[in-house]
């Protein structure tokens, strides 16, 4: 809990404020799961802070929710580059992905249960970035993610909003998003090293190497194709 507190503070995700400035205030609280590797062993306990989006009104807090579903066949598809024409799959996961994001409406939400600021015990949070359980919080993700990637060069499939394409002369890259799962390919593995670092830049993210398993399908990486 500790450690996910100080990661909000240090992400600026919200200011303090006198209730008498919030319209609606949104409760929160904390979530605690078991987080296992692909092979079922354990991989870590994990706290999260999660607002209680159902305190939320229409027109008041949050307008527009709807974000963007990957599509089976588009997966299918990224994965068939790598079995046709050999091209390198790797994996990035982005670090609490939802809290990236910036939010366009006035939120108010409670300080998070036993994190009472001292000096300002009856404030309440006026969030500057998108929390877990926010009814608007994937879709200010994807936005704040899709905004990076059209400024530095890349072009949203029309066919499916979760895939983005990268053309400059012979070099191709794909890039696949799944919330904050995310899959990259393409023609050149220098380039694709370079893109993968400017994406760390600016989002806090950790690369896990080559595709090993993605949307609860394991993948093994073999000559003859992917199995």
């Amino acid at each position: 809990m500790a450690q996910e507190y100080e990661a909000l503070c240090r992400n600026e995700t919200w200011d303090l404020v006198s209730p008498d400035f919030a319209s609606n205030v949104v409760g929160c609280k904390w979530v605690f799961r078991v987080k296992y590797k692909p092979d079922g062993s354990l991989d870590k306990y994990k706290a999260r802070l999660v607002a209680k989006g159902f305190h939320q009104r229409p027109g008041c807090d949050f307008t527009e929710t709807f974000s963007p579903v990957i599509k089976p066949v588009t997966v299918r598809t990224v994965l068939d580059f790598r079995r046709f024409f050999g091209l390198p799959l790797r994996q990035l996961d982005v670090n609490n992905a939802f809290l990236q994001g910036r939010l366009s409406e006035d939120v108010f939400m409670e300080q998070p249960p036993g994190f009472l600021d001292k000096t300002f015990p009856h404030h309440v949070c006026k969030l500057k970035k998108a929390i877990y359980g926010l009814k608007q919080a994937p879709r200010a993700w994807y936005t704040e993610l899709r905004n990076f990637l059209l400024q530095v060069g890349f072009i949203n499939s029309v066919a499916d909003s979760s895939l983005f394409i990268y053309r400059r002369d012979h070099l191709v890259l794909y890039l696949l998003v799944y919330v904050d799962d995310i899959i990259v390919t393409g023609s050149d593995s220098v380039a694709l090293d370079n893109m993968i670092q400017r994406l760390s830049t600016r989002f806090s993210l950790k690369d896990l190497g080559s595709l090993t398993y993605f949307l609860g399908v394991e993948v093994h990486m073999h000559p003859k194709g992917l199995f």
